[in-house]
């Protein structure tokens, strides 16, 4: 009878366990993955009407201000790969706030998906924002990842996913400023933008040792759904190397790759709207571009009184990026903000991306807290529904990029009314260079107004070489300015361009 009982109750704690077994693999879902299945996974979405998935109005979730939300503190003994020997940890966000996408996170190990389980049992709440611990939710907001990218000792955060198809990261010894996307659909068009998101994230385990992240995503969206893969190397240019694969629900004229998204809100080209005791406040200060054949265009940024757009025509250009190339602090004079530390992002396009243009996008904003300015490649053809668009790139983040590691390379813009003539502005160019030529030609030419004389210098004070170009507007709004330099009819430097407004 003892015998019986006993075997009973190994099969009752056996049949318990079977249970509960079962329940852990129903509550985290597991399954084989690779890449040929994320696009077959979105392919298959694409076929299937859209569905938009929300945090419940409402939930306390949406309810959740700027400062709750930051009131929320991740639990660090929680933190994903902290007791384990690799080059990187992951922190799981909490959804709410802005933030109203429900986003699954899964772990990838050895060729199988587990799931990341919502709880908020890895998080410290405040009392006031217990009805948000109560909450549940379909998944996080995204995740976070560290690595010891400055010293050897400190796990420092270099990259972000939350929001939208929204990601930044950053190279040694940057601050956080200027974001990448996916992708961008109707960008600063009149019949409204549509933002896709990232629903689904699958981040592979890294091996011991691996300097490198793979993490793929699943986009969705009214128009498009797509299959991501980053690819992610930290270091002084931290380099994210992206391939994905695009399906339309429909035919899709206007759509950004590599699109970046930064802020702009003035600097010595025009700080006239502005009562501050800074002389810049900027994540990015310029629009870099490498054409097809070989042109090097500068484009400072601007803060326009109106919306404005501009476009540079190309065929698979070399690459594009919004820099940031004041990197002093007295250039901003900011002590909480360290403008000078946010990284410059270069993108770089990896195959033949064809016939297109660079687009730049300008919004008027009067406060540094908004993005405003918007940067990315837009294909000359439409991409059609119901067929497939594979495009890749890199993206590098840091201080400076090679690319624009150049004899040539502008470091300054300035501009201001000539002391001579009301009706004149004068706008100061500096270059830099090992090698500055002493036999320069200032090329300078306006789309209306006219130019009324060019100075060049060379300043021995900096070791630069200072362009000055004397503009009379004419009563004209409106004027795209263009300086070249050459030497013996070669030329030499960057080109510089700029919008110029009244």
């Amino acid at each position: 009878m003892v015998f019986k009982l006993k075997h009973f109750s190994l099969l009752l704690l056996a049949s318990m366990l079977c249970f509960s077994l079962a329940a852990i693999a129903e509550e985290r879902p597991t399954h084989r993955f690779d890449r040929a299945w994320l696009e077959n996974t979105a392919k298959e979405l694409s076929e299937k009407e859209y569905i938009e998935k929300k945090i419940e109005e409402g939930s306390a979730l949406r309810q959740l201000n700027y400062d709750d939300y930051k009131k929320i503190q991740f639990e660090r003994s929680a933190t994903i790969w902290a007791k384990e020997d690799r080059n990187f940890r992951l922190i799981p966000l909490h959804p709410g706030f802005l933030f109203t996408t429900p986003v699954k996170l899964n772990l990838v190990v050895a060729g199988v998906s587990r799931r990341i389980l919502y709880t908020t049992d890895i998080y410290q709440y405040d009392k006031e924002l217990l009805p948000a611990k109560q909450t549940q939710s379909e998944g996080y907001s995204g995740f976070s990842v560290t690595t010891p990218i400055n010293t050897d000792t400190k796990w420092d955060e270099f990259l972000v996913f939350q929001g939208g198809t929204y990601f930044r990261s950053v190279g040694e010894g940057n601050w956080y400023g200027l974001s990448a996307r996916g992708l961008a659909i109707n960008t600063a068009k009149p019949e409204g933008e549509e933002f896709p998101v990232f629903t689904d994230f699958w981040i592979q385990r890294p091996t011991t040792g691996s300097d490198k992240l793979v993490v793929h995503a699943l986009m969705d969206s009214k128009s498009v759904t797509g299959a991501f893969t980053f690819t992610v190397t930290p270091g002084e240019n931290t380099e994210i190397r992206v391939k994905s694969k695009l399906f339309p629900r429909r035919d899709i004229a206007s759509f950004g790759l590599g699109a970046l998204t930064s802020m702009f809100l003035f600097d010595g080209l025009d700080s006239t709207k502005f009562d501050d005791f800074r002389p810049a406040v900027h994540d990015s200060d310029g629009l870099f571009m490498i054409t097809n054949k070989n042109e090097r265009i500068w484009r400072p940024l601007a803060n326009p009184r109106r919306l404005q757009a501009s476009i540079f025509k190309d065929i698979s250009p070399k690459g594009f990026g919004l820099l940031q190339r004041k990197r002093t602090f007295s250039k901003f004079e900011d002590m909480e903000a360290n403008y000078e530390a946010r990284p410059s992002a270069w993108i770089e396009p990896v195959g033949d991306w064809g016939a297109g243009h660079v687009e730049l996008i300008e919004i008027p904003t009067n406060a540094e807290i908004h993005d405003n300015i918007v940067a990315f490649w837009q294909p000359e053809k439409t991409m059609k529904a119901n067929e497939a668009y594979e495009f890749e790139y890199k993206i590098k983040w840091g201080n400076t990029v090679d690319a624009e590691k150049e004899d040539g390379r502008i470091t300054s813009s300035l501009a201001g009314l000539s002391l001579n003539s009301p009706d004149v502005r004068e706008f100061v160019i500096d270059y830099e260079g090992e090698n500055i030529p002493n036999n320069l030609t200032i090329h300078a030419s306006a789309s209306a107004g006219k130019i009324v004389g060019t100075v060049g210098k060379f300043m021995q004070k900096t070791g630069q070489y200072r362009v000055i170009v004397k503009f009379d507007a004419d009563d004209e709004d409106l004027s795209e300015l263009r300086v070249s330099l050459s030497s013996n009819d070669k030329q030499w430097g960057e080109t510089w361009l700029y919008k110029w407004t009244n």
